[in-house]
């Protein structure tokens, strides 16, 4: 038998508590998935910033660049071949690193 303490604590607690959680349960929105499709670039290099074409560039540019001139015009010729050698180097590692490069297409979800 269910005593008259019970009951009250049944019907002032326990029964609104579960009727607010099943209102509440109804009110939530169901997040749903977002899914788009992505195009991921993959480099087949370790040196991302070029180094090596660039060191590379500068000393060739900088060897050519001292053949030319005597005095004061060997030194700047040396150094605007380092400086255009180092330029060039980059470039041309940059863009043989264009040509190892492929694309894959990568489904990316998030919920919203």
């Amino acid at each position: 038998m269910v005593s008259t303490v019970e009951e009250t604590i049944m019907h002032k607690i326990i029964i609104p508590i579960a009727a607010a959680s099943l209102a509440m349960a109804s009110l939530t929105v169901d997040a749903h998935e977002v899914c788009r499709n992505v195009r991921v670039a993959h480099k087949q290099s370790s040196d991302t910033h070029r180094i090596a074409g660039t060191a590379i560039g500068a000393v060739a540019g900088g060897l050519i660049g001292n053949q030319v001139g005597g005095g004061k015009g060997k030194t700047l010729a040396t150094v605007a071949g380092a400086v255009g050698g180092g330029y060039a180097g980059n470039k041309i590692q940059q863009n043989n690193q264009r040509k190892h490069t492929y694309y894959t297409t990568e489904r990316r979800c998030h919920e919203e």
